[in-house]
């Protein structure tokens, strides 16, 4: 089933009952609406005037509900999640821990081989100068020594949007994308936990300020697809300055986006869940390849 991304943009009181979340205005005392906490894998809070009970705090996070915060320029800025979600955590963090160094360069490889192949096909996709694109990803060596990413991403934004420079903060669409990213970094946060794995500890980013390396890079083949939707709204609806709730409510979406993986087509958020799974394959010696999504 799929699940879904809940945001909330307006005062609330949120609660629980019956097993589901429970949406009451603050002043009226009126509820705006309920939804089964088994159906959701995100909630977004986006407005300083939302509080939350304890009780439905401790059922969100026992049903591995990403829980976002949004600060004052309405991005995401904290994320939530249970401390361990698998029943097997402490053995599994025995076998990423002790993943070797030439095994995570191999795995880094392969994400940025997959990462690039995917730009290029968002650059097709909008009629795009694109070829450059196979020199990259085909030259990739191991642990990407010769910065094959750098050099792509670098063709890839200087062609995907006009007199446009990649900043994470930077005039539209920066925070488009940036939207994007965060919500998706939120939800592979969310699968790693499931497969019983520490975003933390990164196979290729290592920032000692940054608790969330390993979503960093096994998010990146999946950027792509947050890029296509921006393109498609932009097409539709032109750039904006400052982010409307519609266009936040439509990047949220990329959780059921369609992606297709080992040649069946399944939401986004089955997706990183196999990715998940498959990295844990790789630390344990079962599998020598990340399973990751094909952009078509």
């Amino acid at each position: 089933m799929i699940k879904r991304s809940i945001y909330i943009g307006n005062p609330a009181y949120l609660k629980l009952k019956q097993k589901q979340l429970v949406v009451e205005d603050p002043k009226s005392k009126t509820i705006k609406g309920t939804v089964p906490i088994e159906d959701m894998s995100l909630l977004m809070l986006d407005h300083y005037q939302i509080t939350l009970s304890n009780q439905l705090l401790i059922h969100l996070q026992g049903k591995n509900v990403v829980i976002i915060s949004c600060d004052t320029h309405h991005l995401p800025f904290g994320i939530m999640l249970p401390l361990y979600g698998h029943t097997e955590y402490s053995q599994r963090i025995k076998y990423q821990m002790e993943a070797s160094e030439p095994l995570k360069k191999q795995l880094w490889k392969q994400t940025v081989e997959s990462k690039i192949k995917n730009q290029q096909t968002v650059l097709k996709l909008f009629n795009r100068p694109h070829e450059q694109m196979d020199l990259y990803w085909q030259t990739v060596k191991s642990g990407d020594t010769t910065n094959c990413e750098g050099k792509a991403a670098q063709y890839y934004w200087k062609y995907l949007f006009e007199n446009f420079t990649r900043e994470r903060y930077g005039y539209a669409p920066n925070n488009m994308l940036n939207f994007g990213y965060a919500v998706l970094r939120s939800i592979m946060a969310r699968a790693l936990v499931s497969s019983g794995l520490l975003p933390v500890l990164g196979i290729f980013h290592r920032n000692k300020y940054n608790p969330y390396c390993l979503a960093d890079d096994v998010m990146e083949p999946y950027r792509p697809f947050v890029d296509k939707m921006v393109c498609n709204y932009i097409s539709q609806n032109g750039i904006e300055e400052k982010l409307t709730k519609e266009c936040k409510t439509y990047l949220l979406n990329i959780a059921t986006q369609d992606v297709c993986m080992d040649g069946a087509v399944r939401p986004l958020m089955v997706a990183v869940t196999t990715t998940t799974a498959s990295l844990y394959k790789c630390y344990y010696g079962e599998l020598r390849q990340i399973k990751y999504p094909i952009l078509d």
